[in-house]
């Protein structure tokens, strides 16, 4: 299968990653030359990270990037493509242009996806001549480590498209979880209820967010904390899609405002070196505010 995937930032260089492991001519589409090689350098960087753990063979990593191929071209990434993933910022009017961009260029039985944590596949179908070969295909971050793949059913999805979208994800080797396209679907609705309820617990001074983040990973098994998870994914990216929660499903996703003055003051989790924790070098080396030090 040939996949282009739009957008090359962490999540869309980590699919394009996983898509090339996984046998695929992948083309990584991004609209500037240097964001396509940061794109392209974050895969070889996680690449030889699984080799150096010894997760990946040398054999694999240079398979895997012979398989990669960068362009800039919207017309060009998309010509000989079986499926096109958008990964572009969360922006409806954004992704809908993507996807009438990627009608206009490509081949008529393309499958176009989109990998929206919370925003309607079926309005974004809406865009398109051809609705029925729209789905979503919600991937976690990193895509490269993370195995849960929510492949979420517009309106307008056919079963040809759905079809496709399971065989795809399955032939990653990720789990997959088909849901109705609903506001925040099952996963962003449940995770950002938690996260939210977890700053909240730090805004009333419940519990440092080491402790907290602790609490959920030993008592309820989460591999990752509910605040290092807000600061991986960026807590302007969590206010906004609590935001679009609470337009859609209500008061309770109301953003807590130790969420929205941390945004605007710039700290903005892990990329920006400072939200809930304190980050260098991509590392946690302490915890943001008067909490002390991270035990971690």
């Amino acid at each position: 299968m040939h996949v282009t995937v739009l957008g090359a930032g962490s999540m869309g260089h980590g699919i394009a990653q996983v898509s090339a492991m996984a046998g695929h001519e992948v083309v990584l589409r991004d609209i500037e030359a240097d964001l396509v090689e940061d794109g392209l350098e974050g895969i070889r960087e996680n690449l030889q990270g699984g080799v150096d753990r010894e997760k990946v063979t040398e054999a694999e990593m240079e398979a895997a990037l012979e398989r990669i191929e960068g362009m800039t071209d919207l017309a060009d990434a998309v010509a000989d493509a079986d499926l096109v993933v958008e990964a572009v910022p969360e922006d409806m009017e954004l992704k809908k242009d993507v996807f009438t961009d990627v009608e206009d260029a490509a081949d008529e039985e393309t499958i176009i996806a989109s990998n929206t944590s919370s925003l309607s596949v079926t309005e974004m179908a809406s865009a398109l001549e051809r609705p029925e070969r729209a789905v979503g295909l919600h991937f976690f971050n990193p895509p490269h480590i993370m195995d849960l793949v929510e492949i979420v059913i517009a309106e307008q999805t056919d079963d040809r498209t759905e079809e496709a979208a399971i065989e795809y994800v399955r032939g990653l080797e990720k789990e997959d979880v088909v849901v109705r396209d609903t506001a925040g679907f099952a996963s962003s609705r449940l995770g950002v209820a938690t996260g939210l309820e977890a700053i909240r617990m730090v805004e009333e001074g419940v519990a440092s967010p080491a402790d907290i983040d602790e609490a959920m990973k030993v008592g309820y098994g989460y591999p990752m904390g509910p605040l290092e998870l807000t600061d991986l994914v960026g807590l302007d990216v969590r206010l906004h899609i609590a935001e679009h929660l609470r337009e859609e499903l209500g008061e309770r996703f109301k953003p807590p405002q130790t969420l929205r003055r941390k945004v605007r003051a710039g700290n903005l989790g892990k990329k920006s070196g400072e939200g809930f924790y304190v980050w260098e070098d991509g590392e946690r080396v302490g915890m943001s505010g008067d909490w002390g030090e991270d035990d971690e």
